[in-house]
């Protein structure tokens, strides 16, 4: 296969017959949502019954509590529409849970005791029951509070013509699917390399409300606010840092992204090494369990990584199964905040943005990613996570030191080059001016979304929490106000009847007890 640089793709790609190949960009979204009462307190109540059923209802369903809502679009070419369905599930949603509001941040909002964080249900079907009891295992094994935290889900695919393009230009003469695994695995190495970026831009948890520790210590040099609030002074993303969703027994797993059949046997041995950890909590076998097994990973999903090689899953398999199957479909990107500037949790300047990121990242040549390469790139996260906005900032890159300033412009410029890539295949600018307008970030770290959310907590001198309801209340009446985009009422009701219906079908079709469906689940995992 011939080896191209970044610039040499681009002049091919941008005219002649490969011109137009990123055309019909594939995205989905999922956001999620904790659903606060108007006091600005975790809600403690059911999963609204009029959205449907969350086992069986593929558009509005929950996360780990009852109160996190997640909200998922189909996939589209189109990113306003995928925008607009956002918008209509979450307006159904917030029209069928009375007083109850959407709370706009990643941190969670106040909440007094970890009990207050409900697990959620999925009902009485094994693999609703199944479902839960792996949450039970989170909440046993890293507590609920980490478990509160909301973020938003991206998940892209290419073209058809994109592969064919670039199996062309590079004269590779692999089957195309094995070809397209290898270059989703090279994007994902770019991404984990330089991910720093979006949390640069994006993050947008710099504070948190102090109720998050449950009174415990941080060694994180946290300031506080007259209002109470505790922040970095120039953290940028602190769901994606210690605070958030982390497992120490996971540091050491060596989940590889060089190669497919790596990172499937990577994975299934973290989920069948048991845990010094963990070995004590009751698993499913035990009459009151309080974990699906005693593993390092209970199963696939708990693992963390801000970024995933995906296939849609058939019946009764397992991520890895599927990506056995058929190799790469998409890639999920987790690691987005929760834009507290748009009613819908994210912006369709965002999405432009990923598109041109990720395009970069698939684009540009990517060297194998060594363990010891992953752990510096964690490094430079946190160091972002914690430090993003001071100005002398140095991470590091191949053993050199380097300001997030230099290498932040160095990226920039490249972003630049397939903005206008991407934008040749529409006669349209809207990629290259929303590259240069977030490259200013970069120069004026106050214009990222963290300065902007702390610069609006120290200067109108808000209580996170006073200022997470006003905006959880303003964007209500929004959602009130607008109609639908997408959807409409009736065909959502439809939706969350037919989710019923469904569940039942599942808990009818279950023809052993709880315990033989999880022995033969993970006698096949």
């Amino acid at each position: 296969m011939k080896q191209l640089d970044l610039n040499t793709k681009l002049d091919l790609l941008s005219g002649g017959v490969h011109r137009g190949a990123f055309k019909g960009i594939k995205r989905g979204i999922e956001r999620e949502a904790l659903r606060i009462q108007g006091s600005g307190k975790i809600a403690k109540t059911p999963h609204p019954e009029k959205t449907g059923h969350a086992l069986t209802n593929g558009y509005i369903t929950t996360d780990f509590s009852e109160s996190l809502l997640e909200f998922i679009t189909p996939v589209s070419e189109n990113p306003e529409e995928t925008l607009a369905q956002l918008s209509d599930l979450q307006k159904f949603t917030l029209a069928n849970m009375g007083d109850e509001l959407l709370w706009p941040l990643s941190m969670p909002c106040f909440i007094e005791d970890e009990e207050d964080i409900v697990l959620a249900q999925f009902g009485t079907s094994n693999i609703g029951k199944m479902k839960t009891l792996y949450r039970e295992g989170l909440k046993n094994r890293y507590g609920s509070m980490m478990q509160a935290i909301a973020g938003v889900h991206f998940n892209i695919s290419f073209p058809e013509q994109v592969w064919q393009s670039l199996q062309s230009i590079s004269e590779d003469k692999q089957a195309q699917q094995t070809f397209i695994s290898q270059q989703y695995l090279g994007l994902i190495r770019n991404f984990k390399r330089e991910m720093w970026l979006i949390s640069y831009l994006f993050g947008a948890s710099p504070a948190l409300c102090p109720s998050f520790l449950q009174g415990k210590k941080s060694d994180l040099p946290f300031k506080t606010l007259e209002n109470g609030a505790i922040y970095l002074e120039y953290g940028t993303a602190l769901r994606l840092g210690d605070l958030g969703y982390t497992n120490s027994a996971q540091s050491s797993l060596k989940v590889m992204y060089n190669d497919l059949d790596e990172y499937i046997a990577g994975l299934r041995e973290a989920i069948r090494c048991r845990s010094d950890l963990y070995h004590e909590i009751p698993d499913y076998r035990a009459a009151e369990p309080k974990q699906l097994n005693r593993n390092i990973l209970q199963i696939e999903n708990e693992f963390y990584s801000p970024i995933r090689p995906k296939r849609n899953a058939k019946s009764g398999e397992t991520p890895t199964q599927a990506l056995e199957r058929g190799g790469i479909e998409y890639i999920e990107i987790r690691a987005l905040d929760v834009n507290p500037f748009e009613h819908t949790g994210i912006s369709l300047e965002q999405i432009h943005f990923l598109d041109v990121f990720l395009t970069y990242c698939l684009l540009k040549p990517s060297a194998e990613l060594t363990f010891d390469a992953q752990k510096l790139a964690g490094k430079n996260l946190r160091q972002v996570v914690n430090q993003g906005r001071c100005t002398e900032l140095e991470l590091e890159r191949e053993g050199v030191p380097v300001t997030v300033k230099q290498w932040g412009s160095e990226i920039f410029a490249d972003l630049g080059r397939v903005a206008r890539m991407l934008d040749s295949n529409s006669g349209k600018s809207v990629y290259v001016e929303v590259i240069e307008k977030l490259s200013r970030a970069i120069e004026a770290p106050a214009l990222t979304f963290s300065g902007q959310l702390l610069s609006q907590l120290q200067n109108r001198t808000l209580e996170q929490g006073s200022m997470g309801l006003e905006l959880a209340n303003n964007y209500k009446q929004l959602h009130q106000d607008v109609e639908y985009g997408y959807y409409d009422e009736a065909e959502l009701a439809a939706f969350a009847q037919q989710s019923f219906e469904d569940e039942e079908a599942v808990r009818a079709g279950d023809t052993v007890d709880f315990t033989s469906f999880l022995d033969d689940y993970f006698s096949r995992a």
